[in-house]
């Protein structure tokens, strides 16, 4: 049973923090596109990035500040333009955008952190985002979770939101998380965009590294269709409000913590998958009896990326062909004669063998999965093993629709 407690409230459920949303105009649908979450005070910071050689100005501006700095107050997001390949001049608009929400809040630039989602090519627009900061810093309020999460969204159908209570040397301590993303999402650091806050006291060695750890188990183990975003961002604060003792090295209350900010991210990396463009339903992959966690998690992420195997979930065809090929490429060594593959309750190869099974009752299954009916909601279980070995790993994706094609053909259009 896990030791914390689902709780209301979103990114300003922990102590110290408010946030806001607002429409600045922006997006050309008219629909909110500027969000910004602040902590009343200086609070410890770590940040995720992505892997890309492109990568978003708001990205380069975020290393830059927590390389020099492990402290931050704010964060500002813009939906409408990614602000990546914009050269010289998307750069100076990341810088304007930090000292134009550091001047409104009275706060030192340095303590601003930035986040862009849109279309790649596109730089900010400056006018929009300037006259939108005003109302933007009034809008803050401790309720203003919802609202900043709407403000973050692009292609998705629907916002991403959680916090967790856990209780750390008798007091609560509280964590939670906004995400946004739908497509472009790989798990080679495949957030699209995603911020946690949290209000113990940590050191900023310790959290950056829970977060890493964190994101490796959750927004790295998911994929929509094989791209990796040029903004890809998950960035986490703890400013200490739930005045709990700090926690500067690995013991039970580390232990506890991560444990919570782990499932923080993997809450929102599968609503981000479940959200995928087009999806019908959420892929659910756990591999075991690998050498090691990092081996398990290669093969689950294999399986669950694969075109092949998503099309014939959104086909309702029990293929376990197309699983077995892709655990087989995905660069982890095993013994065929040891493979086990199962879908739902469904046994389908055992010790290398092919099994005879309900081809019909498997393929209701996946039907049922597709509307949501099934013991777990809309989520496709395939559960993989390889062996004896206690490695153990889950990945997340979706299936693959026609809705997809259309989607993307039409994105800039």
């Amino acid at each position: 049973m896990a030791d914390w407690q689902k709780i209301t409230g979103g990114i300003t459920a922990p102590r110290g923090y408010q946030a806001a949303g607002i429409t600045a105009g922006l997006k050309p649908s008219g629909l909110p596109d500027l969000a910004l979450i602040l902590s009343d005070v200086e609070a410890i910071a770590a940040g995720v990035f992505t892997t890309s050689q492109v990568k978003a100005a708001c990205v380069d501006y975020c290393r830059q500040r927590l390389q020099a700095k492990h402290n931050a107050r704010a964060i500002l997001c813009n939906a409408g333009q990614a602000n990546a390949a914009t050269g010289n001049q998307g750069w100076f608009d990341a810088l304007e955008s930090g000292m134009a929400i550091a001047q409104a809040l009275n706060i030192p630039s340095e303590s601003v952190l930035l986040a862009s989602t849109g279309v790649i090519g596109q730089r900010i627009k400056m006018d929009a985002l300037r006259s939108g900061i005003p109302k933007l810093v009034a809008a803050l309020s401790e309720t203003g979770s919802d609202a900043a999460a709407s403000a973050i969204i692009t292609t998705d159908l629907v916002t991403k939101s959680i916090a967790l209570e856990t209780t750390i040397g008798d007091r609560p301590v509280r964590i939670g998380g906004i995400a946004k993303g739908s497509g472009m999402i790989h798990p080679n650091m495949a957030t699209m965009l995603g911020f946690v806050t949290c209000d113990a006291a940590v050191s900023p060695a310790l959290w950056q590294q829970m977060l890493t750890r964190a994101a490796d188990r959750s927004f790295n183990s998911i994929t929509v269709d094989g791209d990796t975003s040029t903004n890809d961002s998950l960035i986490a604060l703890a400013n200490g409000q739930s005045r709990t003792p700090a926690i500067t090295e690995v013991g039970v209350e580390s232990e506890r913590l991560e444990a919570m900010l782990t499932a923080v991210c993997q809450h929102l990396a599968k609503a981000i998958a479940r959200d995928g463009e087009g999806a019908t339903c959420l892929i659910e992959v756990e591999v075991t009896g690998a050498h090691d966690e990092l081996s398990a998690r290669q093969i689950a992420k294999t399986i669950a990326g694969s075109s092949l195997v998503k099309s014939a979930i959104f086909g309702r065809d029990p293929n376990w062909g197309r699983i077995a090929a892709a655990a087989g490429r995905a660069g982890v060594p095993f013994h065929q004669e040891n493979l086990q593959i199962k879908l739902g309750d469904f046994l389908m190869l055992e010790n290398g063998q092919p099994l005879t099974f309900d081809r019909a009752a498997a393929s209701a299954y996946l039907k049922q999965a597709a509307i949501g009916a099934y013991l777990q909601e809309d989520t496709v279980l395939i559960t993989v093993s390889v062996g004896n070995g206690y490695g153990k790993g889950k990945a997340w994706g979706c299936d693959l629709s026609y809705d997809y094609v259309r989607i993307n053909a039409e994105y800039t259009t």
